[in-house]
């Protein structure tokens, strides 16, 4: 179950059934033992269909394997790890903008829980998709119980995706406030800025137990790429959110020294709370349709002391 769950994180929400997949996770591991630039080259290749230029990339995609292999700011440790990045938004921005964190340990027997107001989440601080709402006593129970905290820190995202600043972090279980709009999960704005400027913004949405996607731009309009390998794009027309001028704020502050960052943001209607900062957006795998787009936001992004 633990290699499984490595092997997976990094797609959540996407489909890992499939023989295709699972093809593909077995080509994963086989070529696990080779070097970093070897390795993302075949990786990229297996998801992607093409053979990247990580030395002269152009898509986005390519940059982002351009970081993984040759960017290696000591700064970024700090940004992915889903703890300690909290001092870094404190100082930016605001302490007022991170969620507030009730316990980070590696064992679930150290916890206090009388300690631990609910409804609360549980994650790890180095890696995504993983994690448990705790709504009730019965809830933390049955996590006590079914405790995940050792596969959790067991996933290494510098190892399984050469995702270097992964390395930096020490791995920790974080517990922290559940964030709520109108009664539910508030929407995730996932906010790419490139150089100091946001680019563009795609919202995760939740509608009748289905999961959708759109992308908006910075002045709020409607931009037609998505990723057809996740959730479907939104029907509908998502209204301008009240605090957009905000969102856009906080977002090129945070990013303001970085050639590119997304600020993910929580809308809980009175305030915003910065979920994280991504580094390596679904590791650089991600796909994009129209497929011209990985090229158009590549372009955004001016790479600082590339060799270009």
């Amino acid at each position: 179950m633990a290699e499984e769950q490595k092997e997976s994180f990094i797609r959540a929400g996407y489909d890992q059934s499939s023989l295709l997949y699972l093809m593909k996770r077995i080509f994963w591991r086989l070529i696990g033992p080779l070097p970093d630039k070897l390795y993302i080259q075949l990786k990229f290749w297996s998801i992607k269909g093409e053979w990247p230029d990580v030395d002269n990339p152009k898509t986005f995609s390519e940059k982002v394997q351009y970081r993984k292999i040759h960017d290696r700011n000591p700064l970024y440790g700090k940004l992915v790890d889903k703890l300690a990045v909290k001092d870094y938004v404190a100082e930016k921005v605001g302490a007022e903008h991170t969620i507030p964190t009730y316990w980070a340990g590696t064992h679930l027997s150290e916890v206090d829980w009388s300690t631990i107001p609910l409804p609360a989440v549980i994650k790890p601080n180095h890696a995504s998709g993983l994690g448990e709402f705790l709504y009730t006593t019965e809830d933390v129970e049955t996590l006590k119980r079914n405790d995940p905290c050792a596969e959790w820190l067991s996933i290494d995202h510098a190892r399984y995706n050469r995702e270097w600043a992964y390395s930096q972090v020490a791995r920790k279980v974080v517990i922290e406030k559940m964030l709520s709009k109108d009664g539910g999960i508030p929407w995730d704005y996932r906010c790419f800025v490139f150089n100091g400027r946001l680019s563009h913004i795609i919202i995760d949405t939740r509608t009748d137990d289905q999961g959708y996607s759109a992308t908006y731009s910075r002045s709020w309009e409607r931009l037609p790429f998505y990723d057809p390998d996740y959730y479907p794009p939104y029907p509908n027309e998502i209204p301008r959110p009240e605090q957009l001028d905000l969102m856009v704020s906080l977002s090129e502050t945070l990013g303001r020294d970085l050639d590119f960052v997304r600020v993910d943001l929580f809308d809980t209607g009175d305030n915003l709370f910065v979920g994280e900062l991504t580094l390596y957006p679904g590791g650089g795998f991600e796909a994009f349709e129209p497929p011209e787009y990985d090229r158009l936001v590549g372009d955004k992004w001016q790479i600082a002391g590339s060799r270009m």
